[in-house]
């Protein structure tokens, strides 16, 4: 791909598509205007491009992701490769999710009788995610030698969390708002969430992932989700830094040092996690097996402000979404690596898009189709979910549905760099 940036005043970007980027076989190459790769010395960049829509990830960015990242772990000259998000949002943003949109429309339309939440190709309900948790493997097991550096400035969350927390080096900003907030739209928190998640210290893990929590940078770093803190203004420096970086002719990782050289600690006695870490912990625990215990827990907590809100909090999610994301949680810090956790998530996942009444259609539709923020959960309370409501969403798929992944096919790659 040739990259052509015109002038600002007419904010467009030009592709043009060589014809070397054409297989002989005339075999079709994903490609999309909502990723733009281009390639500075040795430094292979991706720019998410969808600024209307914060940079939600769509099917076509993870198509092109998935057709791209292999051939630059491939090229024995790239050294790094850089994922930011485009600057002409309306606020900033690295991405916002994945395209759940789309995947709605599918599922609710249910045209010609299809079977929609068991993993059938084909069906953008299963396509989607089999295709997104592809894409999550792949960057996890990239090889620590060639890293992916992401740049959080700005929104991160959902899907935009998957393409970027799996790899190696993680920037938070001043304008970092990251979150996994899908107990609140009839989902879990996946891509991979189940895993890093359930390896996070104390209660911290159980507390991001069934409140939806927002945390910013010093969240972040206190945590160990974001590996450095960079000032948005240095930026462009640190860019500049990274592409002089690959140039190096020095084994190995050739990027570590400069992220070193540019990072700085904002003061943790900022963060919320820090401030409440004792409550998190007391309530959110290994010791509480159930969303009613830490429900529970925080009622005897009486008038303190931490238990009444984050209690309220709760209380708007999904009970389905917020008992499943418990038992995936468990079962995650369990599963040996992320492949496993992976393989999981596909399953849970399609559960989710089974019924055409299920959470997750209603929790969109009250979000992003009526906007009327006002969802009707069914089941509307936790004591209505049932253990056996929670197990169907683990349900085996069948052979030929089940998330099929590189090292299933031998194809051998390193563990997630979490």
């Amino acid at each position: 791909l040739i990259v052509f940036r015109l002038p600002r005043s007419r904010s467009i970007i030009k592709i043009i598509e060589s014809n070397t980027y054409k297989h002989k076989k005339k075999m079709s190459i994903p490609f999309t205007i909502k990723l733009l790769p281009s390639r500075s010395a040795n430094l292979g960049i991706l720019q998410l491009n969808n600024p209307s829509a914060l940079n939600a990830l769509t099917l076509d960015m993870v198509r092109s992701l998935n057709h791209i990242l292999p051939q630059w772990q491939s090229e024995k000259s790239l050294r790094a490769t850089l994922m930011i998000g485009s600057n002409e949002c309306r606020r900033p943003a690295f991405c916002s999710g994945g395209d759940v949109r789309a995947v709605y429309d599918a599922g609710i339309q249910r045209t010609n009788g299809e079977k929609h939440g068991w993993g059938k190709k084909g069906l953008a309900t299963a396509d989607f995610f089999r295709e997104e948790y592809t894409l999550n493997h792949r960057i996890a097991t990239q090889s620590t030698t060639k890293p992916q550096v992401s740049l959080w400035d700005g929104i991160v969350m959902g899907g935009g969390v998957g393409l970027s927390i799996h790899g190696k080096y993680r920037i938070a900003t001043e304008n970092t708002l990251f979150a996994m907030p899908e107990t609140g739209i009839g989902l879990f928190p996946d891509v991979g969430g189940m895993y890093w998640l359930s390896r996070l210290k104390g209660g911290l893990g159980k507390y991001i992932a069934l409140t939806g929590c927002r945390l910013k940078a010093d969240d972040l770093l206190y945590a160990g989700i974001a590996t450095h803190f960079v000032p948005s203004n240095k930026l462009e420096d640190l860019k500049a830094a990274l592409v002089e970086a690959t140039d190096s002719t020095e084994e190995g990782d050739c990027v570590a040092s400069v992220l070193m050289s540019f990072h700085e600690k904002p003061s943790l006695s900022a963060s919320f996690l820090e401030k409440h870490r004792t409550n998190i912990d007391a309530n959110f625990g290994k010791d509480k097996s159930s969303v009613e215990e830490i429900i529970e827990s925080l009622k005897s907590e009486g008038e303190n402000k931490f238990g009444q809100e984050t209690i309220s909090s709760l209380s708007k999610m999904s009970p389905t979404s917020l008992k499943v994301t418990l038992e995936g949680v468990k079962r995650g810090a369990s599963l040996p690596n992320i492949a496993e956790v992976l393989k999981m998530e596909y399953r849970m996942s399609q559960g989710f898009m089974r019924a055409a009444n299920s959470d997750f259609y209603e929790g969109i539709r009250a979000l992003l189709v009526d906007k009327d923020r006002n969802p009707k959960w069914n089941p509307a309370m936790l004591e209505e979910v049932t253990d056996d409501m929670v197990e169907s969403f683990f349900r085996e798929l069948g052979d030929e549905n089940e998330l099929i992944l590189e090292e299933d096919e031998g194809t051998e790659g390193e563990q997630s760099k979490l």
